[in-house]
């Protein structure tokens, strides 16, 4: 476990600025913690993957705690329209459906008074 404040929060520019002096002094992981006093090699590991995936913006972003499963099983905008159509035609058959069986069943109750 490494050492130091718990739950150290640390600013999106510092992280930015950790990473690129490392990219462009060619530092190693621990020359760099030992430069910025950072004493977790992990988190900078994590900030230079997110730094080359997704910028400088991407250090921005809070990630602490557990992944909002919710939000990864989102559907796209147009899945969910198609969804909701489908949804909507096949909520009218069956009521269409229930109409005709309902028809047919008084037809067959006429004919067997019919036939008395």
């Amino acid at each position: 476990m490494p050492k130091g404040k718990p739950n150290k929060r640390y600013t999106p520019e510092f992280k930015q600025l950790v990473v690129e002096t490392m990219r462009e002094e060619r530092l190693s992981i621990c020359e760099t913690m030992r430069r910025f006093e950072i004493n977790d090699h992990g988190i900078i590991k994590r900030w230079e993957r997110i730094y080359l995936e997704e910028g400088p913006e991407g250090l921005a972003i809070e990630r602490r705690g557990r992944k909002n499963s919710s939000q990864s099983a989102k559907l796209s905008k147009t899945v969910e329209e198609d969804l909701i159509a489908e949804n909507q035609r096949l909520r009218a058959e069956n009521e269409y459906l229930k109409n005709l069986q309902a028809l047919v069943l008084e037809e067959e109750r006429r004919q067997r008074k019919k036939r008395r």
